[in-house]
């Protein structure tokens, strides 16, 4: 089927060149032929008359004189017409056809696969449980996973914290609230695989009847442990969460991100298309299915899709932002502390867009907290983890800030 197209292309092509060159021939050259016979057929016609005696030698000469003019004229357009679309002018198209099509041959014989079989439907299925049955396991695909950056170096004070805690967690290694911090804090120190085995840990203490965040969150954090893959090891903790709760946004998220890496963009696209028409618009995960959505649509055959378009929520109202022109300084400064404070509040407890979380990164530093720019951004970065651009989001505000390196 590949063949038939390309060679039906290749017809068109051919045709749409040669067509304008032999259309002028055809017309231009029938016109002139015509007009000559014409001119022709009445210089005979002023020989008869002048035999019948219709008109005298002076009209007849005169007659001769202008009808010869008209000859000359049509037999010189006769010519003209020949020439410029003759078999030179053909021949010379020919020839710049011929290589163009010869060129576009020999680079697809180069860049592309000229021996690749057709590939139905059922066979592309095929290749994607392949895909899905042969992946890496989670110790291979840490093995593999590329070298990440590392965050800021924290504080004195923050470091001491944190050995106070991996030693109070060595103690006593059955503590949930000491695994749960030790998770958090060394996802923020960037030590991913450290976090992974205290979430484990964590999740194994819960025994049979474990909560699906944190097993969703386990497998956030070996997916990010393993570059961005989901391992089977890490599918088997996020399809536990979700035979326990089967409507979490979080893990039909990652569910979603897993057949995509499998090659199912037919099963992922459902998926993120319920949850950008759910919202809300400040999840973690919507920046990333909005920038993927479209290219999405198309590879499971619906290209005609159209996102839903996104809810902003309100700004300051007109009050507040004229209130602030009358304040001093310094009232302006800590009414810019208090707004921080207030978006820091809610996206701990209520989560937020990418967009905010990189605000708020940048405002930290503005008022001279960048420590605790620098504490968010690690924060941010366990968050938002599983979604690639919206962590590059946050990064802008963190790059602002210059936490980010």
């Amino acid at each position: 089927m590949f063949w038939i197209l390309c060679a039906a292309l290749i017809a068109v092509v051919t045709i749409s060149v040669l067509m304008p060159f032999l259309r002028r021939r055809r017309e231009a050259q029938p016109v002139a032929a015509y007009d000559l016979r014409v001119y022709r057929d009445q210089l005979r016609e002023v020989e008869r008359d002048l035999e019948r005696g219709v008109i005298n030698s002076e009209e007849a000469a005169r007659l001769r004189t202008e009808i010869g003019r008209k000859v000359l004229e049509a037999d010189r357009r006769l010519a003209d017409a020949g020439g410029s679309a003759g078999p030179g002018a053909t021949i010379g198209a020919v020839v710049v056809l011929v290589a163009v099509l010869a060129g576009a041959v020999a680079l697809y014989l180069r860049e592309g696969t000229p021996r690749m079989p057709d590939q139905p439907l059922a066979g592309r299925f095929a290749e994607a449980q392949a895909i899905y049955a042969n992946r890496p396991s989670q110790a291979e695909a840490e093995a593999q996973a590329p070298a990440r950056q590392a965050p800021p170096e924290p504080d004195e004070t923050y470091q001491t914290l944190i050995a106070q805690l991996r030693e109070a967690v060595a103690r006593n290694p059955d503590d949930p609230q000491g695994l749960a911090l030790l998770a958090t804090h060394e996802m923020r120190l960037g030590n991913p695989e450290a976090a992974r085995d205290a979430q484990a840990r964590l999740v194994a203490l819960q025994g049979e009847q474990p909560d699906a965040d944190d097993l969703i969150r386990l497998a956030t954090l070996m997916t990010e442990a393993a570059g961005g893959m989901i391992s089977a090891e890490a599918e088997q903790h996020l399809a536990h969460a979700l035979q326990i709760q089967p409507d979490n946004p979080q893990g039909r998220y990652l569910l979603g991100v897993l057949q995509i890496q499998t090659g199912r963009p037919d099963r992922a696209f459902p998926i993120w298309r319920r949850l950008l028409e759910e919202g809300p618009e400040t999840a973690p995960w919507i920046a990333s299915i909005r920038n993927n959505i479209g290219d999405l649509a198309w590879l499971a055959g619906v290209p005609d899709y159209q996102p839903p378009t996104p809810r902003t929520g309100p700004g300051p109202d007109a009050d507040a932002i004229a209130a602030a022109g009358d304040m001093t300084d310094e009232e302006r400064q800590q009414m810019v502390e208090g707004m921080v404070a207030q978006l820091e509040t809610r996206l701990a407890e209520q989560g937020g867009s990418p967009e905010e979380w990189g605000r708020l990164i940048s405002s930290l530093a503005v008022i001279g907290q960048q420590d605790r720019a620098a504490l968010i951004w690690a924060e941010a970065q366990e968050r938002f983890a599983a979604s690639p651009e919206a962590l590059a989001t946050v990064r802008e505000g963190a790059e602002q800030a210059g936490v980010a390196q």
